[in-house]
């Protein structure tokens, strides 16, 4: 996910996909604690989506 399309969505709506990406990339750790992903790479790229998304949020709280 790009930087432009996390700062097109709503408040609401970055707040509740910042939830699901949460939840989808602790269950992709837990996954490859067991059995390791064919790309592991994946975690890495979660992680940041979910850092820019936090990032956008966080700018949001600051502007008000």
């Amino acid at each position: 996910m790009k930087i432009q399309e996390v700062r097109e969505l709503e408040t609401k709506e970055l707040e509740e996909r910042i939830e699901t990406e949460s939840a989808k990339l602790h269950q992709m750790k837990l996954n490859h604690t067991i059995t390791p992903l064919e790309n592991p790479n994946l975690i890495k790229a979660a992680r940041r989506d979910i850092a820019r998304m936090k990032t956008e949020l966080r700018q949001r709280e600051l502007n008000k």
